[in-house]
């Protein structure tokens, strides 16, 4: 099967797409308003469900394709459910050089959670980005909104089970 018909595969849960209306009536006449309706949705659902997608296509008149292509260009969307926790590790040059993949292993293989993925019980999220703006202080791996600096793998290791505590209280 290939990613992208995965990462858009039909919701387990049903959507409620009424709460979606109110953001299509808003945007209805603004042809040029798709982000800000994909924003909104996502604000709404906490990612992108395909059923959502499906229903901000029909009722703009766009095709699918264009607004599935919009959700996938830009980094801020997601098409699938994200943990409560996001840990983003920093994978720009400055970080990869001063020591991110270690870093990556480590948070990885401390909270069982593979890149790119959520845990099963929806409490964490790991990913790596580009970057994260700190270079002076790399390697970075932010969790949440708090932002750790010139990690290590025995910092990240310390900092993952601290996160796994927290998120199984």
């Amino acid at each position: 099967m290939a990613d992208h018909e995965y990462v858009c595969a039909k919701s387990a849960d049903n959507v409620d797409l009424t709460l979606l209306r109110p953001v299509l009536v808003e945007f209805a006449s603004d042809s040029g308003a798709l982000i800000p309706v994909l924003q909104r949705a996502q604000a709404i659902y906490g990612h992108l469900p395909r059923e959502a997608l499906l229903e901000i296509a029909e009722q703009r008149r766009t095709p699918f394709s264009d607004v599935y292509g919009v959700a996938t260009f830009y980094a801020q969307f997601h098409l699938r459910p994200r943990g409560a926790t996001v840990v983003r590790v920093c994978d720009g040059t400055a970080c990869h050089v001063a020591g991110s993949p270690e870093v990556a292993r480590a948070i990885v293989g401390e909270l069982g959670v593979p890149m790119g993925e959520t845990a099963a019980d929806g409490s964490i999220t790991v990913e790596s980005v580009a970057c994260l703006g700190c270079c002076v202080v790399a390697p970075v791996v932010a969790i949440g909104e708090q932002v750790h600096g010139q990690v290590d793998p025995a910092m990240a290791r310390t900092l993952a089970r601290r996160l796994h505590r927290e998120a199984t209280r």
